[in-house]
């Protein structure tokens, strides 16, 4: 036999896990060219409703033989052991210790010895029998002998068993596409509960032929057919000449024709008849109890451990995994990647299968698949969304597949509910602006200034590698138009707003600065040489002409006489243009008398002493 495919299941292995629902429910599913087979013995030596009270044991060991075909490729094994008693989670097949991954448990209230305790476990075995393939199996070491000696109800009752059963889901490609349900619990029939209804969902008919049933049942007594039946959606059903309509729970084996398989049973039934194309779910009921040959009422004790249903199957099964996203600081919008899978399908997924995205309730966005995905294939893909103003930061995505965002799904696949994927996402929230000292320099003229950007930083930790410097907001959060040279820059406006970004990975922070400019004193020289040689021609007042744009600037001679009146657009450049006489004619060689009145409030009139010579 080939080996084992991988099929996603969430089991817990290594510990025994009491099971807290006995009902029988959906454990497992498959879907796709498979078929199963069971193998299994019983540990009674008889049936124990014949047996003296003398011989109220069970077996050691007992062994059954699997014989699969070298085409099947097993895709799931699965032991099933069951006796009276509170259980052995521990127990062997052909030497192997195998410990139990859940423990069922049914009780019986016997009016006479009081409550009496029935269990059943499992364990996943798929590597084993792909490991030992074919042969004999011997299952050993369940011991219940404890329990059958301290309460002696279950042999005086004759309700003492034990017994096992392998199921064995296989893959053929010379099989239709089929789907397996198996359900497993522990539900009892007895004296006191003559009737048994279950309900199996997850149910898809597509076709019925050759539809089929199978039942792991335990304790069943070939002698004990009082009112006894089972039936499939109302109908009962048998397999005569092993399973007769008023004794289905007899001691069989169908899939050996062995009526020696004492208080158990693992029979098949052809449901062909009993269900319609389009069922999802089927309905089956147990019965015991009536009137003995004796005229007294008597009743069978019936122990529900499993039900398997085959049923040709046709559908996809679309699952979603949102495998990450994307998100920019201080952005609102979500880059999500995703993953469409059809893996537990009979059947390829349609392109242009919906899908949907919420948050709290709330439609954030919509995308659909692009091509047909075949059986066991996948497609990806990415949407962006937008978050909502005011969410949190932290927050849920819900993405569905087949969900066309307004009524629900669109595809019936095998599964319904297995089209959520939730991502917990959390957005990159830009932390508030820090506002630093300002700077503050000299107007060198028309209210501009050279700054070193940097020196604003002084309480920043940073490098000149993870720092920029932005005019605006909207420059800074697009990395725009950044200052090229920060360590030598002009002002544009006074005052100015420089925008600091320092890189922060995942995110980014924000700090602002003002650039502010001050009028310096000006800078008066002692004297100059209008001599026209281009150098020193003219009385070049440093840090005054297109800074304080209002001053005024008077020259006396030593007699006191004014000479000159200037202002920003007049400079002095040693001419006369006060007086009487000598207008624009130069001022011979001498010392001149000025006042200089900056016009601002901060200043006080300057004066002094030039020396003009050529």
């Amino acid at each position: 036999m080939k080996s084992a495919k991988h099929i996603l299941c969430i089991l817990i292995f290594g510990i025994t896990i009491p099971a807290q629902a006995q009902d029988i429910s959906l454990f497992q599913q498959f879907n796709g060219r498979y078929d199963y087979t069971a193998i299994g013995n019983t540990l009674n030596p008889d049936e124990n409703n014949i047996a003296e009270p003398e011989f109220c044991n069970i077996l050691e060991s007992s062994e059954a033989t699997l014989s699969l075909d070298s085409n099947y490729q097993i895709i799931k094994a699965y032991l099933y052991w069951a006796g009276s008693g509170s259980g052995d989670p521990e127990v062997s097949l052909n030497g192997t210790p195998i410990v139990s991954q859940a423990t069922y448990s049914v009780f019986y209230n016997d009016f006479l010895y009081g409550q009496l305790e029935y269990f059943s476990n499992y364990a996943d075995i798929t590597q084993l029998i792909i490991d030992q393939d074919n042969g004999v199996y011997e299952f050993s070491n369940m011991d219940i002998s404890s329990d059958l000696l301290t309460y002696p109800g279950f042999c005086e009752r004759k309700t003492n068993f034990g017994g096992w059963c392998i199921y064995i889901i296989y893959e053929d490609s010379s099989l239709p596409l089929n789907q397996i349900n198996l359900y497993q619990g522990l539900e009892i029939i007895n004296a006191n509960v003559q009737e048994l209804e279950i309900t199996l969902d997850n149910v898809n008919v597509i076709d019925n032929e050759n539809a089929k049933i199978g039942f792991l049942a335990w304790e069943g007594d070939n002698n004990l057919n009082y009112g006894e039946s089972l039936s499939i959606n109302g109908n009962i059903i048998s397999n005569p000449p092993l399973n007769l309509p008023d004794n289905a729970f007899n001691g069989t084996n169908t899939f050996t024709n062995s009526n020696t398989f004492y208080n158990a049973d693992l029979d098949v039934y052809d449901i062909e008849n009993n269900i319609n194309v389009g069922d999802s779910s089927v309905s089956i009921k147990l019965t015991t109890g009536g009137i003995n040959e004796n005229g007294t009422f008597s009743a069978d004790l019936i122990i529900i451990n499993n039900i398997i249903t085959v049923l040709n199957s046709q559908l996809p099964d679309a699952t979603i995994n949102i495998d990450d996203y994307i998100v920019n600081c201080g952005d609102s919008n979500v880059e999500l990647f995703y993953t469409v899978n059809n893996f537990n399908s009979t059947a390829p997924l349609p392109a242009n299968t919906p899908i949907a995205f919420y948050l709290d309730g709330l439609l954030l966005g919509q995308s659909q698949t692009i091509n047909v995905i075949p059986i066991g294939e996948s497609e990806s893909s990415s949407i962006s969304v937008t978050i909502p103003e005011g969410s949190d930061s932290s927050l849920i995505i819900i993405a569905i597949v087949d969900d066309d965002g307004i009524t629900g799904g669109t595809i019936t696949e095998t599964n319904e509910v297995n089209n959520v994927n939730l991502a917990d996402i959390e957005l990159l929230v830009i932390p508030d602006i820090v506002t630093l000292q300002f700077l503050i320099d000299c107007n060198e003229g028309f209210e501009t200034s050279t700054y070193n950007l940097f020196e604003a930083l002084t309480d920043i930790s940073y490098t000149e590698d993870n720092i920029s410097f932005f005019l605006s907001l909207e420059d800074l959060e697009t990395v725009s138009n950044a200052i090229l040279i920060p360590s030598n820059y002009n002002n544009i406006t006074n005052p100015e707003t420089i925008y600091v970004r320092l890189e922060s990975p995942p995110c980014y922070e924000i700090f602002q600065f003002d650039l502010t400019i001050e009028n310096c004193p000006p800078y008066i020289p002692d004297g100059f040489s209008p001599n026209d040689d281009t150098h020193n021609d003219w009385f070049n007042i440093q840090g005054l002409y297109n800074i304080f744009t209002e001053h005024e600037l008077q020259v006396y001679n030593r007699y006191g006489d004014i000479i000159f009146e200037g202002n920003n657009d007049k400079p002095w450049y040693g001419k006369i243009n006060r007086g009487l006489n000598n207008h624009g004619n130069t001022v011979p060689v001498g010392t001149y008398y000025y006042i200089l009145n900056l016009n601002d409030p901060n200043y006080r009139p300057m004066v002094g002493w030039v020396y003009v010579n050529y």
